[in-house]
């Protein structure tokens, strides 16, 4: 399990365990908080198509989808 804090995500790079589409390396571009300040949501930017997707940003510390960095 990846130990995260959910408020320096951003702009942090991931790689994912089984990538799809040629989408390996994937950049946090954006956090989505609530009034208070909690973040509940990321989007994720695929680096070499730029597709994004919003994903919970509890996603990320299951360590059998998503690695820290880029490898």
């Amino acid at each position: 399990m990846n130990r995260l804090n959910p408020r320096k995500l951003l702009l942090s790079k991931w790689t994912a365990a089984a990538p799809q589409n040629r989408e390996k390396h994937f950049l946090v571009t954006e956090l989505f908080c609530d009034v208070e300040g909690t973040v509940l949501e990321i989007e994720l930017q695929a680096v070499m198509t730029k597709r994004s997707q919003k994903l919970a940003w509890q996603t990320l510390q299951n360590d059998q989808t998503w690695q820290m960095g880029w490898k």
